[in-house]
């Protein structure tokens, strides 16, 4: 059974007139999944995975009708499909997450300037500045889920706490499409039966550490003396998970997002030897970061490769460039000089990405010769015909022969 299917929510259904609970924290609700059934509504209730139908692809998103079968995001398609064969497979569509997306923190920008976009699908507000206008939390919060609904038919889940860290565990008690307040006053009621999983950073192997010490609740945490956890987790991690388990979390709700790196890989449908079924593909990775590099306004320093092998072994190498760089033809040089110096020989390959990384503002060329003015020109001009005609309208002559099937995927940001 997934973690996220829904069983055991919780919410606040009575409008409640608590005004201390100002951090708001919304989750769209299975969100790749949802903006799917927009355009397939006979399938709404029934078990749906977003994600490349062949088996070496991973599931992108799935129904809560499919998480109750144990589906979760990044697991195995093939092993989704034997935990719910019943499932219907359904393709994914970036440029649809992207627009509903937009939308949707356009809303929230329009309750309160203090946003904190977190991924594609949630953010934090800070609605303080709000209350006078627009009521108490519980208002706030029920008009907007309200709002969202109508203006894109999406449902989306809300915490309200007065600390980051409980309003976004509100949300997920919440989950799907409900409101959770915490008042301040009744933080540590909310906080403290909840399992050590419930604390942030704690994955598998702390809940394991933890465990081990007797520590099942958020609330044994917070009783157990520090040098006790210090053992468990390590002095900084103790220190942390002391003063989230007590509710304590001073961080305020920032504006400024910084993105560190923009990559994407691909898993092949069969390991590949072949080197130049290798290098198109990286000069078609190469290309997409290119593009989200400059539609971002951001040019990168760095460049990375991911290779992962026949046996599941995974390494990385990277490259400083003497110029940071938007350009597809710049990054993909660098990408393939990468992978031909860790190749091994030519040993097969599963999975292969790129990324640029150390990212800087785009800042034009200075120079009296600019080596890159000819590719730079081609692809801004790309970008141009892109926008009026849609991506994928132009592409680089070596990416229009045909080529063994392959599964690509933004990577994390």
């Amino acid at each position: 059974m997934s973690k996220q299917d829904g069983r055991g929510r919780q919410v606040t259904t009575a409008p409640s007139d608590d005004v201390s609970a100002t951090i708001l924290h919304i989750d769209m609700d299975a969100f790749y999944a949802s903006v799917e059934l927009l355009e397939h509504p006979e399938l709404a209730g029934k078990p749906v995975i977003v994600g490349h139908r062949s088996l070496r692809s991973v599931v992108t998103a799935a129904t809560y009708e499919a998480r109750r079968y144990g589906v979760n995001s990044a697991m195995p398609m093939a092993v989704a499909l034997r935990r719910c064969p019943q499932a219907i497979v359904l393709e994914p569509h970036f440029e649809r997450y992207t627009h509903y997306s937009t939308v949707v923190m356009g809303l929230l920008r329009d309750v309160t300037p203090l946003v904190e976009p977190l991924s594609i699908d949630e953010a934090f507000l800070d609605v303080a500045g709000a209350l006078r206008l627009m009521g108490t939390p519980w208002q706030i919060g029920t008009r907007l889920r309200e709002r969202v609904f109508a203006e894109t038919g999406l449902s989306a889940s809300v915490g309200a706490a007065s600390t980051k860290y409980v309003a976004k565990l509100a949300s997920s008690r919440a989950k799907p499409d409900g409101l959770l307040v915490v008042p301040a006053a009744s933080t540590l009621a909310f906080l403290h039966p909840q399992p050590v999983s419930a604390l942030w950073g704690v994955g598998a192997k702390a809940e394991e550490q933890l465990t081990r010490l007797g520590l099942r609740t958020v609330g044994d945490v917070a009783e157990v003396p520090v040098d006790a956890l210090v053992r468990a987790v390590g002095p900084a991690n103790a220190a942390r998970l002391h003063e989230l388990a007590w509710g304590r979390d001073p961080r305020p709700v920032s504006t400024e997002r910084e993105e560190k790196s923009i990559g994407h890989e691909t898993t092949f449908e069969t390991d590949v030897t072949d080197t130049a079924i290798v290098h198109r593909t990286l000069l078609s990775l190469s290309d997409g970061v290119a593009v989200r590099l400059r539609r971002a306004g951001v040019q990168a320093r760095t460049v990375a490769i991911k290779l992962r092998f026949e046996d599941f072994t995974t390494i990385s190498r990277s490259r400083t460039l003497g110029e940071p760089t938007d350009l597809a033809r710049r990054i993909y040089e660098e990408a393939r000089s990468l992978y031909d110096d860790a190749s091994q020989g030519g040993r097969p390959v599963r999975l292969i990405g790129v990324r640029g990384e150390q990212l800087v503002g785009a800042v034009a060329s200075l120079g009296l010769w600019d080596d890159d003015e000819a590719w730079r020109d081609a692809e801004y001009t790309v970008d141009a015909v892109a926008s009026k005609f849609g991506p994928g309208s132009v592409r680089p002559a070596a990416l229009l022969k045909p080529s063994s099937q392959r599964r690509f995927g933004h990577g994390d940001d």
